[in-house]
């Protein structure tokens, strides 16, 4: 998988979901390969689709990008 296949992927699923989800429910609807996000995509993402990071659930972080109205 590409970056930029990530990348859309992640968008995509995020703008399903605005109110966010953590790494663990992406990569299982997704299908993702990666037991662990990339340091690196992850802050190409943060720049590139306004992700964003909140440590809400547990210790989990809920990733978003910024569309939840709750």
């Amino acid at each position: 998988m590409t970056y930029t296949q990530f990348k859309e992927l992640i968008r995509a699923e995020l703008q399903r979901n605005p109110c966010g989800m953590t790494w663990k429910e992406l990569q299982k609807n997704l299908a993702l390969p990666y037991p662990r996000p990339c340091p690196e995509w992850t802050k190409a993402l943060e720049k590139e689709i306004g992700l964003v990071r909140e440590k809400r659930r547990g210790r989990e972080f809920i990733w978003n990008i910024g569309n939840c109205h709750v």
